[in-house]
């Protein structure tokens, strides 16, 4: 069922239309004018809004452009009884959703608003899919060693400079390349990001670069490199220590000289990318063994973040406990559960060699087999 607001200065149009969408089982409210109209919208949510055009104090081009103003999201369907097609395009150009002549025919109508609830669902499920990539991507704490962290971020996301992003395996160091990201001048570019441990030495290549058709036996088709993906924004080499020297002089020149070749091919494309690198490992020991280049690290270690282990920042477990518990409760569809203080202050004795990642998979595991609430029995059981 939705709800329909239907704002039309003419009684008999208005009492039919709410007839119509009534019998098709959706809530209808009604407006006689657009004044009424506009104040309605402004304080109830609507899944579409129909409004006639000719309307005496405030017409439906006025209210139209009110509504966006506004910034009031229901599909708006304009009706008019008057006609053409120039008054259609206005109205399209203004954000009507569609545009529909009197007298209205039925199944117009009801296609119309079948359309418009699609809209709305699909702005809906938009809203929800970016509120939960906002929710993943926070940085949880108030501790000295984090608020380091922040403040870096602030300082460093605006800038184009390269990032080298350093900590233990679990302290979060994708959430901090993507902070750089968000609150970068990049933000509305592609962000792409590679595990360089998760590729086969023998593939990181053509995945960092491209190929041409028929550069290596599998090669059947000529292949988009994660480098040219991300041109005009930018690119996160995760875990690069673990990237093969080949790879390395490669990368190493996409930095200097901003272009690159595709395996099998001798032509140089240009690209412009900005480049955060994160490793759990020590490269200046890597070096030392000949397993990384010293002058590519040079060329990524321009901005240097350490993201703290959580032993570093135990005083921060208790906000991680509620952010992680709200968050896992919201992803399960189930009550929210709450977790005593003792069970908590208990949490924030352990050691966590995993950090954030193994803290995290505690509470999940908790929610799921501890109580209502979670005592520290719970946390010794199943912690």
């Amino acid at each position: 069922m939705a709800k329909i607001l239907i704002i039309d200065d003419e009684r008999s149009i208005r009492n039919t239309l709410k007839d119509i969408l009534e019998f098709e089982k959706h809530q209808v409210l009604l407006a006689e004018n657009g004044k009424q109209g506009l104040d309605i919208a402004c304080n109830q949510l609507f899944d579409v809004i129909f409004s006639d055009i000719k309307m005496p104090e405030m017409d439906g081009i006025e209210l139209l452009t009110a509504l966006k103003e506004k910034e009031v999201e229901a599909p708006v369907v304009m009706i008019s009884g008057h006609g053409n097609i120039e008054t259609a395009v206005e109205c399209i150009k203004k954000g009507a959703f569609d545009f529909i002549e009197k007298p209205i025919d039925l199944n117009r109508l009801l296609i119309t608003v079948r359309n418009a609830l699609d809209k709305s669902t699909l702005v809906t499920e938009t809203k929800m899919l970016k509120k939960k990539v906002a929710t993943k991507h926070q940085m949880i704490g108030q501790s000295p060693a984090i608020q380091k962290v922040r403040e870096m971020i602030d300082r460093v996301a605006p800038t184009d400079a390269r990032v080298l992003i350093t900590g233990s395996n679990g302290t979060g160091k994708e959430v901090v390349a993507r902070l750089l990201y968000e609150k970068s001048n990049r933000a509305n570019s592609p962000f792409v990001e590679v595990n360089c441990a998760a590729i086969p030495s023998e593939l990181i290549e053509s995945e960092l670069f491209g190929h041409e058709k028929g550069s290596f036996t599998s090669a059947i088709k000529q292949r988009i490199g994660k480098f040219e993906q991300a041109d005009g924004g930018t690119i996160f080499l995760d875990e690069i220590g673990d990237m093969s020297l080949s790879a390395q002089t490669k990368v190493l020149r996409v930095l200097q000289e901003n272009e690159l070749t595709r395996v099998g091919s001798d032509k140089s494309i240009k690209v412009n990318v900005r480049v955060f690198a994160a490793t759990n490992k020590n490269l200046k020991t890597e070096i030392e063994k000949g397993n990384f280049r010293e002058d590519l690290y040079h060329r990524l270690n321009v901005i240097p973040i350490h993201v703290p282990d959580l032993e570093e920042r135990k005083e921060d477990i208790p906000l991680l406990v509620e952010h992680f518990t709200e968050q896992i409760c919201a992803e399960q569809g189930t009550q929210l559960k709450n977790i005593e203080d003792n069970a908590v202050d208990l949490l924030q004795q352990k050691s966590w060699n995993g950090n954030i990642r193994e803290l995290r998979n505690v509470i999940e595991r908790l929610i799921i087999l501890g109580g209502n609430p979670i005592t520290k029995e719970d946390v010794n059981l199943f912690a």
